[in-house]
């Protein structure tokens, strides 16, 4: 069985272990960066960031068995705030029309825009690929339990969630819009100028041109991908898009990926939330598949949650044995439950 937890700064080595198979966006292969994201997140999840909306919380999935880190995600409270505004591109339609020429296009238009006091966003999502499409479904394990935490702490986040897809990029990890805009405007690599925007945005409002950008005047190919979803993210645009979350006609200024959101309040995962207590007795047999997780008010490990099944009543958990191992709960801890369906 694999768990659910809240990042130690002991997973460094882990960390950068999966970092350095993948590299990615979510997740980039640079110690600092690493140590920052997990500090942060360690001073989150224990209340040390005074300000809710300033926290930033890295969830880990790890293989029990081999103590391998095998997967991330991640909640960011808030993305926008006056320091570091979010920052992105409203896509709307124009029509022009010449009587006298009798021609009528249709234009795609960019337009920038900022949000000081931003949605909480949903992202980091790192899976190792020889556990993608196991029956574990770690990667459902790791979207669904964003959803748990948010679902347990309301009030520490904003009312609308976002979640900012990948679009197809170029196969050396390029971005396509950002070679045709971005670059000119700044003469930053797309990999070094999202790093630089993870601590300064102040480069981005000052550089990026602020009127309307017509999306015809870039090569067919770019315009192809803006609010698109890349192949290896489609999956999951359709769980977020099962559980509630839209596109809203906004993309990355960056890559030009789609911006999906949701109400936290109708969110299906959300809605369905319960929590109870947990039983004595084990229980080994056919149940409900859930996300059932744990959180501590003091020590080291704060949060952990597991995938099982379970028999739920409208009081109590009954959990079998070893998920009651892996969760560290004792006999009548309250318990958090979101379906896993």
């Amino acid at each position: 069985m694999i768990v659910l937890r809240d990042v130690q700064k002991t997973d460094l080595p882990g960390l950068k272990r999966l970092a350095a198979v993948l590299n990615t966006v979510n997740l980039p292969n640079n110690e600092q960066t690493l140590e920052a994201i997990i500090d942060k997140s360690v001073k989150s999840f224990s209340d040390k960031v005074k300000d809710p909306f300033e926290r930033e919380y890295l969830f880990v999935l790890e293989d029990v068995r081999n103590e391998l880190i095998i997967g991330t995600s991640m909640i960011i409270a808030q993305h926008g705030t006056y320091e570091a505004p979010h920052i992105y591109y409203d896509v709307s339609e124009r029509e022009h029309y010449s009587a006298s020429i009798g021609r009528h296009f249709r234009h795609k238009v960019l337009s920038i825009g900022y949000n000081y006091e931003g949605p909480t966003e949903i992202g980091g999502l790192v899976v190792d690929p020889p556990y993608r499409a196991t029956p574990d479904k770690p990667g459902k394990q790791l979207s669904y339990v964003r959803f748990l935490f948010m679902a347990m702490h309301k009030r520490l986040f904003r009312p609308r969630v976002l979640a900012e897809l990948l679009p197809p990029l170029m196969p050396d990890g390029r971005s396509l819009l950002w070679e045709a805009c971005g670059k000119k405007f700044t003469g930053l690599d797309y990999q070094e100028a999202d790093r630089l925007s993870r601590q300064n945005k102040e480069f981005i409002k000052e550089l990026f041109p602020s009127s309307d950008i017509y999306a015809s005047l870039f090569p067919e190919r770019v315009q192809k991908v803006l609010g698109e979803v890349g192949p290896n993210t489609q999956g999951v645009q359709r769980m977020l898009e099962r559980v509630g979350f839209r596109y809203v006609e906004r993309i990355d200024p960056f890559d030009g990926g789609p911006h999906f959101e949701a109400n936290l309040a109708d969110i299906t995962l959300v809605r369905r939330y319960r929590s109870v207590k947990l039983a004595a007795e084990d229980f080994d047999l056919e149940g409900d598949d859930v996300l059932v997780g744990y959180e501590r008010d003091s020590g080291r490990n704060r949060f952990r949650a597991v995938r099982t099944m379970a028999r739920l009543d409208d009081k109590m958990a009954y959990l079998p044995a070893r998920a009651k191992q892996l969760l560290d709960a004792p006999v009548g801890a309250r318990l958090s439950i979101i379906p896993f369906d």
